[in-house]
């Protein structure tokens, strides 16, 4: 599943910024083909980080910003500015975060909460000691 789409990142970057990083071929309008890849390259990076919450019954809003960073990001490839670096590195902090179970995605479209199937549960024996016990002492 990607997280965003060309539009997306048409809306959110300068078009001529995503002429110049992808139009290889000096047609002068965006290379569909390479940024169509390129997102799904991001997105494939994400759903490493979402595996336990895959299939998503829809995509945050969220995912979606952090979808096109991370497009952008490898766009720039080795070319990346400190803003672009930075931005990238939120989004993969971000995930980090929803994969450890510390931000949740919120609740589902229906209602519900997400389920995270690795919960720790902590259960004791009882006590071992306790004012009543007279048999020790």
């Amino acid at each position: 599943m990607d997280y965003c789409t060309q539009q997306d990142m048409m809306d959110r970057f300068d078009e001529e910024e995503l002429i110049q990083l992808t139009d290889e071929h000096n047609t002068g309008d965006i290379n569909t083909d390479k940024l169509n890849k390129v997102i799904t390259d991001a997105s494939a990076e994400m759903d490493a980080y979402l595996t336990k919450y895959l299939p998503l019954p829809a995509v945050h809003p969220t995912l979606t910003r952090i979808a096109c960073h991370i497009t952008r990001y490898y766009l720039y490839d080795d070319a990346a500015t400190d803003r672009v670096t930075k931005l990238y590195d939120d989004g993969i902090k971000f995930l980090k975060a929803v994969s450890k179970g510390e931000i949740s995605l919120g609740p589902n479209t229906d209602g519900s909460e997400p389920q995270n199937d690795n919960v720790a549960e902590i259960q004791t024996g009882g006590r071992v000691f306790g004012r009543e016990d007279k048999s020790f002492i």
